[in-house]
């Protein structure tokens, strides 16, 4: 039985384009910052507590990095962090905000293949000037219908979202390497969730997969036009 399927949905960071591995190599350059005060397991640790307490406050992407590393680094010195810690930590993420797009392998290939006879939405999290700017960098803007930067992923805003695509939540599929935020509840607003798994995950996006049978895994985008043709041809 062919299916309805008319729009797709596409995360952004290490999805379209790298994005973990610059969080991961500025996460090294403060475990060496701090190495005096706490070895770098324990570190990390505090870090994720405070990005899982402060994600409510600063939202998701480099600036709520960046200000629960400083309030990490004040912590783990008990107050006592020198100003040139501060300072390099925020040189960090400036460097990190500033740093130039690479997509992934298969991104461009995919968004052309299915961008003339879909509708295409970028959904992603994070800052609202950064992800403007990244989508402006990657040149993939052009191809994209709308383009939603939301403060959080549920299936509230997937329902939202589908709701005013064509076909509805039931012709609409999400495309992402978050089962937590790209998948989960992409599925559960009714649409397909569509996993397309990076090497890197953040502490706070892991999640299981489901079992449901609008779930699909791919290795890479290099297979998502021809699952999107399956689909559609209900085979």
């Amino acid at each position: 039985m062919a299916m309805n399927l008319q729009t797709i949905g596409f995360d952004a960071d290490d999805t379209l384009w790298h994005n973990e591995r610059f969080f991961k190599l500025t996460q090294e350059r403060f475990a060496e910052l701090l190495a005096d005060h706490a070895d770098t397991a324990d570190l990390d640790a505090r870090l994720l507590d405070a990005e899982r307490r402060n994600v409510g406050h600063y939202g998701f992407g480099v600036k709520g990095f960046v200000l629960s590393m400083i309030e990490t680094a004040i912590e783990v010195t008990e107050g006592r962090v020198p100003g040139s810690v501060i300072s390099d930590i925020m040189k960090a993420g400036q460097d990190m905000l500033a740093h130039p797009i690479e997509l992934l392998p298969g991104a461009q290939d995919a968004i052309e293949a299915l961008a003339p006879d879909h509708h295409l939405v970028l959904i992603t999290k994070g800052d609202l000037l950064h992800q403007e700017r990244k989508l402006a960098q990657s040149g993939l803007g052009s191809r994209f219908d709308a383009v939603e930067i939301v403060s959080d992923k549920t299936p509230a805003t997937y329902a939202r979202i589908f709701a005013a695509s064509p076909g509805g939540p039931d012709g609409a599929m999400m495309v992402g390497n978050s089962l937590k935020s790209d998948v989960v509840p992409a599925i559960a607003s009714g649409a397909w969730g569509v996993h397309v798994p990076h090497d890197l995950v953040w502490g706070l996006e892991l999640a299981e997969a489901p079992d449901h049978s609008r779930f699909v895994e791919l290795a890479d985008l290099g297979g998502l036009a021809a699952l999107v043709s399956r689909i559609r041809e209900g085979a």
